[in-house]
């Protein structure tokens, strides 16, 4: 049985539909820097995911070429996350999506190393023609955070965040977003083949405790 991240780590993907402070550990990403409207029918962050699977994949079918990576067990490929923001604002505004910058990550095992990240690159782009010069090997300390599970459409999203809000302040919690620090969505749902109103969506905002620097 493939070792599923979902499953094995329920506190970080499976949260319930009701806010929970959490830290989070370091983890080790793909991913893809980018800009503008997610929705943009030929626009970067349709590129991006594009890149990060093919990397992904690259990685979880190694054990079937001669790069032996040392520790390596078979696992489901962990879902699509992005970490968002907007230049002069603490926060997401859901009207102004073409003024998004963001980074598209999918988490990798540990057993991955920078080497093994660094062949996987050169693999995939002999392999399949395409430049992954865009992808890169991403290292997020995320710590201590308010998340919920959202369930229904992006647009949606406020009234979630509005909830977490208020719980982290009633847990003497303030906001802590940051240049370092970013709002971050894990996708559950392919929002290809799920209605809006079904989607779920992890909603996970930085904070720290009333008083901090």
């Amino acid at each position: 049985m493939a070792f599923d991240y979902k499953k094995e780590y329920k506190e970080f993907y499976l949260p319930k539909d009701k806010p929970g402070i959490v830290t989070i550990p370091k983890m080790n990403y793909i991913a893809v820097r980018g800009q503008g409207d997610p929705n943009a029918e030929e626009g970067e962050y349709k590129k991006a995911i594009g890149l990060l699977y093919g990397i992904a994949f690259t990685i979880k079918m190694s054990k079937k070429t001669d790069h032996r990576i040392e520790g390596y067990f078979d696992y489901v490929v962990p879902p699509l996350e992005g970490f968002w923001w907007q230049d002069g604002i603490k926060g997401i505004d859901y009207a102004h999506k073409e003024d998004f910058k963001w980074i598209s990550v999918i988490r990798l095992p540990d057993f991955v190393t920078k080497e093994d990240f660094d062949w996987a690159i050169e693999e995939a782009t002999s392999k399949k023609k395409t430049d992954f010069s865009k992808v890169e090997y991403f290292t997020y300390d995320e710590g201590l955070c308010v998340q919920c599970l959202h369930i229904g459409s992006y647009d949606d999203e406020p009234a979630t965040v509005e909830k977490m809000h208020d719980f982290m302040e009633e847990q003497g919690c303030v906001l802590d977003i940051t240049d370092e620090r970013f709002h971050h969505e894990i996708y559950l749902s392919d929002a290809r083949k799920v209605a809006p109103e079904k989607l779920k969506t992890v909603i996970r905002h930085p904070i720290k405790k009333a008083g901090d620097k």
